[in-house]
């Protein structure tokens, strides 16, 4: 087959060659945005004189043609026409007849593929906000009706303090909203148009580059001819945000998985969402939560991937460059699935709220209470901890809990104990207490809430 370049070789390569360069595999994602930049920029040369009004009305006829059939999925791809842009072409030129090879005037592959995914990424991107704000809002539902569910809070993995379900699952809210504010900052970027950058130098045709870039909905255009052709800036960024947001979510299946555990049973995954064993009938694994988890390293890997990629490559394009897709939507597919199955996962859940309170009068979660006590009658802090700590050994000596210690004994050790002790002892006291802003106090995880719906109207 000749190719559309071919005019120099004398020489054709072995068919396994053919396809080791061909991208047309997995850049066919991009027929849409391949036809969208190529319908701007045959308007953009129509309007510039470039090319008769009656070649660009035949080309854009051709396109439309062609779009049409990409929208049914009724286009067939060769690998002898390497990529999606060759493809096209081929079949604009097929359509049409020789006129469709004028499409190409003024334009290189290398501008082209980059206005491509510049294009895929700012849809996609704007995607995966909506799809962020689902996660988020059935974390606020699930909120709702946690304010006043008690559960340890944990540092080390170790009991640390009481504090509201809901406090908890709204600390994963605040995450995701900064994930989200990532991707749209992003946007600033990835909303630029390389179109008409030729190879890497330009072109010498008298195109407009911000009309072009206008009828594609950019903001702008790039500065500079070589950075527009070989910026992957980008599809770093995006990666590198996707792999944040994956670890946040990794995270909360970890919490999810262990909660839902024998041990924990503070919550119970909807079947949904669930596995069975095939040899242990009793089991009920939390195989999508584990998923997700396991699916965080490949997206990391898809950002050291084109970091790797993009470290040795002097400017401008370099074939490497072909390397920057299959991760690209790989991470775009993982993430709005993960986000699709942790939306379900969370409005589905079951709280124990009962086994939840039980965890909370069976440690010393509650011990930073007596030194807070001690402390708020005047007691240095450092020295309300060590007696704190004391008493605390000695339950455990006794095999007893600081709500078991009798009146007496907590005076033995300071007279500073009152009757009122025990009020403050008590692990709903000790959550409604915490009310410095931000914290888990009822009311302040109420306000929380108010600002957490607040966000969630203000991105409809």
């Amino acid at each position: 087959m000749k190719k559309l370049w071919g005019g120099r070789f004398t020489e054709a390569a072995e068919a396994w060659v053919e396809e080791f360069g061909a991208s047309i595999s997995f850049d066919q994602e991009l027929v849409l945005e391949d036809i969208e930049g190529s319908l701007a920029h045959v308007t953009m040369l129509g309007k510039c004189g470039i090319l008769p009004a009656e070649d660009v009305a035949k080309i854009k006829e051709g396109l439309q043609a062609l779009l049409e059939k990409a929208q049914k999925d009724e286009l067939t791809f060769a690998i002898e026409n390497e990529d999606v842009h060759l493809n096209l072409e081929k079949m604009l030129i097929e359509e049409i007849g020789e006129v469709g090879g004028k499409l190409h005037t003024a334009r290189s592959r290398n501008d082209q593929v980059a206005t491509d995914m510049h294009l895929y990424l700012r849809k996609e991107v704007k995607d995966m906000i909506q799809k962020v704000k689902q996660v988020q809002k059935a974390l606020v539902e699930q909120a709702e009706q946690n304010v006043e569910t008690i559960m340890p809070g944990y540092t080390h993995l170790q009991r640390a303090q009481p504090v509201s379900f809901a406090h908890h699952l709204l600390a994963y809210f605040w995450m995701l909203e900064r994930d989200a504010e990532r991707y749209e900052d992003s946007l600033k970027r990835i909303n630029i148009s390389p179109l008409g950058a030729g190879a890497l130098a330009g072109t010498t045709f008298p195109i407009d580059r911000s009309y072009s870039a206008s009828l594609l909905g950019f903001d702008g255009i790039y500065e500079n001819s070589m950075d527009a052709v070989s910026d992957r800036d980008f599809i770093l960024e995006f990666l590198s945000n996707s792999s944040i947001l994956m670890m946040h979510l990794s995270r909360f299946c970890e919490e999810l998985i262990m909660w839902s555990s024998q041990e924990f049973q503070f919550i119970e995954m909807s079947d949904k969402y669930s596995t069975g064993s095939s040899i242990m009938p009793q089991k009920k694994n939390p195989d999508m939560a584990e998923l997700i988890r396991g699916k965080t390293g490949r997206v990391y890997g898809n950002l050291f991937s084109l970091l790797t990629v993009m470290k040795g490559l002097p400017l401008a394009y370099n074939k490497d460059l072909q390397e920057d897709k299959e991760g690209m939507f790989d991470t775009v597919k993982t993430i709005k699935t993960s986000l699709l199955v942790m939306a379900g996962m969370i409005e589905t859940m079951k709280v124990n709220k009962d086994k939840m309170g039980q965890a909370v009068k069976q440690d010393f979660s509650n011990a930073t209470e007596i030194a807070d006590y001690l402390a708020a009658k005047g007691l240095p802090f450092r020295q309300a901890h060590e007696i704190v700590g004391r008493l605390v050994l000695l339950c455990i000596e006794k095999g007893i809990y600081l709500l078991d210690l009798p009146l007496e004994t907590y005076q033995e050790i300071c007279p500073l104990f009152e009757e009122d002790l025990y009020a403050v002892l008590s692990p709903y006291a000790a959550v409604q207490r915490r009310n410095s802003a931000g914290g888990t106090g009822f009311a302040q995880v109420e306000a929380a809430l108010q600002k957490a719906n607040a966000v969630l109207k203000q991105n409809v």
